[in-house]
């Protein structure tokens, strides 16, 4: 068994058959719902981490807590001995497991096979009864003592939170001693990379080359992930978390409520991520489903590359060619680079990542407020978009945020804005100002807005479109000055 180092935190394995309730303590003790959880058997298949703080009321350490598919479990797709591969990969890094069983249905055969196991474990193994809702559930969890555990059973109910305080009193007594009292948590990681796309597109392929070692079950069977699994690891001493989704479908074509959470969850990944890999197969022609994800990364403001994977497997294609193919494929993405790789040999895959760095970088930049106004008088003077006698004006423009890169500003009316005109500023202000590569968000506000902010409308503006007598936009070319900028 392995020992916690210094770089990472201790491991709590939970393992049972299939349908006892691994997932829903998982997602108890972490708070949120990063384990689906359905009445179906076999749900879980690849090993989902997460960090977790455990506390009893007085006491508190992190751990990180793997969830894992039901041993024993026949699998509809033979994911079988994949599945099990994974548990066995979660139990040999683990220093304590949860064993799971299932008070209302008592001793059942998979029971004691997965007692056999584990029983002589070198690492503390706690057996822990789930689904005593009830006083008369904790009496029958008494059965589960011919099993052979003595740290147990520990009558919990994962679905409303009984037992679990000292559940979690006795996990803190067992975890290793520099754990206790640890109340910080791991780092936050250097970035978050969703990886996207249809199904059996290598996603969980491209996970393993970038954790170095085999955290996704990878088939040829579609469909084989199902849940949204954040994957950790390190590159030259940072720390990265890499988001494996489900393949998405045509609604049409979801055919259960596992398929429905899998998709739901592939675009909460978007919206969690810093950046997003929608990966392809190139031997295959784009579908509307990579359209659509695409157009989903972008409304969202997510940088975005676009992962031609297979690549090693074309031929007769140039790197020109095939990006013709995807601009007049995905008009909304002209600026998002591709990545040519092969998830399967790795190529390109490192390379993939440095990308996905610089993009992360791009999104956090921050640009003066004299460099954006200039920026948007040169744009207002090439294309203004007053039409009808009516005269559209941009007073006044600050960058508000970043990650995406937000500038708001200032005009007369938002009506005359269309939302042609906005992508025209957008692609100026990515030309421009350093975004060459990523979406940028512009908010408009009303010049009544300014004066609730606290500015004199009256008085004169330094930006873009300030009236003249003429009507025409006043010389922008000031210094920044902090005090311009609303909040």
């Amino acid at each position: 068994m392995s020992t916690p180092s210094a770089t990472r935190l201790p491991r709590i394995a939970l393992v049972g058959r299939p349908n006892v309730g691994k997932s829903t303590l998982t997602n108890r003790l972490c708070g949120s719902r990063v384990s689906i959880v359905e009445p179906t058997a076999g749900v879980t298949r690849d090993r989902v981490a997460i960090p977790v703080e455990i506390r009893d009321g007085e006491r508190t350490c992190w751990a990180e807590v793997i969830d894992t598919g039901g041993i024993g479990i026949v699998d509809r797709d033979d994911l079988g001995p994949q599945v099990e591969a994974q548990v066995l990969s979660a139990l040999q890094s683990a220093e304590m497991v949860l064993f799971l069983v299932d008070a209302r249905e008592g001793v059942t055969p998979l029971d004691l096979e997965v007692a056999k196991r584990l029983r002589g474990f070198p690492v503390p193994v706690l057996l822990v009864a789930n689904k005593c809702e009830t006083k008369a559930a904790e009496f029958e969890a008494e059965q589960f003592r011919t099993l052979g555990f003595r740290d147990g059973p520990w009558p919990i109910s994962a679905q409303n939170g009984n037992g679990l305080s000292a559940l979690c009193a006795r996990v803190i007594d067992l975890l290793p001693a520099e754990a206790e009292g640890e109340t910080t948590g791991p780092p936050p990681p250097a970035m978050r990379l969703a990886v996207v796309g249809q199904r059996n597109a290598g996603k969980s392929s491209l996970i393993n080359r970038l954790a170095r070692e085999e955290r996704m079950i990878v088939s040829e069977r579609p469909g084989t992930t199902r849940d949204s699994v954040d994957v950790w690891f390190e590159r030259e001493g940072l720390t990265f978390v890499a988001i494996d989704t489900a393949g998405v479908r045509k609604k049409r074509s979801i055919a259960d409520a596992i398929e429905f959470y899998s998709d739901s969850r592939s675009r909460r990944s978007i919206r969690r991520a810093d950046v997003v890999v929608l990966l392809f197969d190139v031997t295959r022609e784009l579908s509307g489903i990579d359209k659509d994800l695409a157009r989903y990364a972008i409304e969202h403001h997510k940088p975005l590359i676009l992962g031609a994977n297979k690549w090693d497997l074309v031929d007769g294609l140039t790197p020109g060619d095939f990006k013709k193919y995807i601009e007049a494929q995905l008009p909304s993405a002209t600026f998002a680079p591709v990545s040519f790789l092969s998830a399967l040999d790795g190529s390109g895959v490192d390379e993939t990542l440095e990308l996905a760095q610089e993009l992360f970088a791009q999104s956090r930049k921050r640009v003066g407020t004299g460099e954006l106004n200039r920026v948007l008088q040169r744009a207002l003077e090439a294309r203004n978009p007053s039409r009808g006698g009516q005269s559209a004006r941009m007073y006044y423009a600050t960058q508000a945020d970043t990650t995406p890169p937000t500038f708001v500003i200032f005009v007369n009316e938002k009506k005359h804005f269309n939302k042609d005109y906005l992508r025209y500023l957008q692609g100026r202000l990515r030309e421009e100002l350093g975004f060459p590569e990523i979406p940028v968000r512009i908010a408009l506000r009303m010049r009544g807005a300014e004066q609730a902010e606290g500015r004199d409308a009256s008085r004169p503006k330094r930006g873009p479109g300030r009236p003249s007598s003429g009507g025409a936009p006043a010389d922008p070319d000031v210094e920044d000055d902090p005090e311009e900028d609303p909040e």
